[in-house]
């Protein structure tokens, strides 16, 4: 029987600079998702790539004394070193620049809104944000978004998309798209309330050569929407071999909040135009804060996710992100709250819990799963509150609220020292070896369970956690979601692995 399919995607980062902080987020969240749903035993296809056309990028490149080419190769590859490093699960990576894979699809949804009237020639007079690679009005150009952004004024011919003609497709996909937070929705649907414009979908070849040529017109290029937002359904092989097609639409779409009016008002537009069923849902991220204040390079508070990665490793970068920066709202990273984080939450309760129940199976048991003849009086551990806790982390999944699943798992962990320092198995093997034995086998059962709840999120650390209880690491195309979850999947008996320390304490 074919597995239910699951397509999740992220925005694809401009290309205009190494990746940040931010965008190391909006991997992450995707990530969780696409391992969360692998282990649920979907046919996942997870997409990410980058956005290598605009104005920033040509002028940039210029700047720099480099070719647009050379100029996006070393930040693609930039970003393509950020997603190894951090771990990520993507199936795919598209380029915008990928004239075979990209380029036949961004000009075949050209060709088709066209053909249905859906673009004209026109002159656009306006503001234009170099910032935001946005067209503007002059409302938003006076507010506090826009105050520290690059605008300009433009006046030129390009061709334009009649967006104020689906201004009732857009209302119904605003409200049929599931998107998380809900407030956000409201957002847009009152930003479609005071009225809409036609966008321009093109530049003039004389003033921006980079990008995608327009279908029958060599003067005109095309402009983000057109080019960037096709992504999604041409690393599907819309234009081309569409066979994986069959993942449209996507499933999640994560984004951040700067560019959920691209993708709930135009992108619904668009596929309406061509006949394409919107997305289901769209998981929209706020943004990382530094100690409080907005990531700037002229404040010199930019925080590279290579540099975290180097110092405290990937699996520590990915927990302390996704549990400290609440999954749908802005969020701070500070330096000191890292340290701390790492030193409680990971090197003392995950770490010490790990290592005091293998230490005690060994002293205890010879290294084996012992037997539980006896039902404890304290109740942090156990199958039915296993099978209520699933239940609920599942569920805080679906809802995209990660870092509150994040949180119930700490709590886990948590109670699971307390559960040992009640039982006390070191003491109870004189006087009481059945309570001791118990106490055992059920840390064994949760740190069992607590490797398969962290394997979406620190993939390595579940890992590194099974080899020590004696375990297979996770094959998510194999992996039986209900067998594995059940209270026993440490038989007794079983021998356990060697101790090792997951986090060591810094200095």
């Amino acid at each position: 029987m074919d597995k239910p399919k699951f397509y999740i995607t992220t925005s694809i980062v401009y290309a205009n600079a190494k990746p940040h902080i931010g965008f190391a987020l909006e991997l992450l969240q995707a990530d969780v998702l696409a391992r969360w749903h692998r282990l649920l035993g979907k046919d996942v296809y997870f997409l990410t790539g980058t956005d290598e056309h605009g104005t920033k990028v040509y002028e940039t490149a210029k700047t720099a004394g480099q070719t647009p080419e050379e100029f996006v190769d070393a930040n693609a590859a930039a970003v393509q070193m950020l997603i190894e490093r951090l771990n990520i699960s993507n199936t795919d990576f598209i380029r915008t620049t990928d004239q075979k894979r990209h380029w036949p699809t961004a000009q075949k949804v050209w060709q088709e809104l066209a053909a249905k009237n859906a673009i004209y020639k026109g002159h656009y007079q306006g503001l234009y944000s170099l910032t935001d690679e946005a067209y503007i009005t002059k409302s938003e150009a006076g507010s506090p978004e826009y105050a520290d952004k690059k605008v300009v004024e433009l006046s030129e011919d390009n061709y334009l998309f009649r967006l104020t003609n689906y201004r009732a497709e857009v209302e119904t996909a605003l409200t049929a798209i599931d998107i998380q937070p809900k407030h956000r929705a409201k957002e847009m649907l009152n930003f479609v309330a005071s009225g809409l414009t036609d966008v321009s979908f093109s530049r003039p070849k004389d003033k921006l050569p980079w990008g995608v040529p327009v279908p029958g017109d060599d003067d005109q290029v095309m402009y983000v929407w057109c080019d960037a937002l096709t992504n999604y359904i041409s690393a599907l092989g819309y234009a081309g071999d569409d066979k994986n097609m069959k993942y449209w639409p996507a499933d999640v779409q994560v984004i951040g909040k700067d560019i959920l009016r691209f993708h709930s008002i135009i992108w619904p537009a668009m596929l309406k135009v061509i006949g394409l069923p919107w997305p289901k849902q769209m998981l929209v991220h706020g943004h990382i804060l530094v100690e409080g204040r907005k990531m700037s390079k002229s404040i010199g508070n930019v925080v590279d996710p290579i540099e975290l990665i180097d110092k405290w490793g990937a699996d520590a970068v990915r927990y302390y992100l996704l549990k400290e920066i609440p999954t749908m709202d802005d969020g701070d990273y500070s330096p000191t709250r890292f340290r701390d984080i790492y030193i409680a939450d990971l090197a003392n309760d995950l770490g010490n819990l790990l290592s005091r129940v293998l230490t005690l199976a060994k002293n205890h048991c010879g290294n084996l799963v012992p037997n539980a003849s006896k039902e404890l009086a304290v109740h942090e551990v156990g199958p039915k509150r296993s099978q209520k806790w699933w239940q609920e982390f599942g569920d805080q999944i679906s809802k995209l609220q990660l870092n509150a699943a994040l949180l119930s798992l700490h709590k886990r962990i948590s109670d699971m020292n307390r559960f040992i320092d009640a039982v006390q198995p070191w003491s109870a093997i004189k006087n009481d070896p059945e309570v001791a034995y118990s106490g055992i086998y059920g840390s064994l059962q949760e740190l069992c369970h607590i490797s398969i709840a962290l394997y979406p999120f620190t993939p390595a650390t579940a890992d590194r956690m099974r080899q020590q209880l004696g375990l297979e690491p996770i094959n998510p195309d194999t992996f039986n979601f209900e067998q594995e979850t059940k209270w026993d999947g440490l038989p007794e008996g079983h021998k356990l692995g060697q101790s090792e320390i997951l986090f060591p304490k810094p200095n």
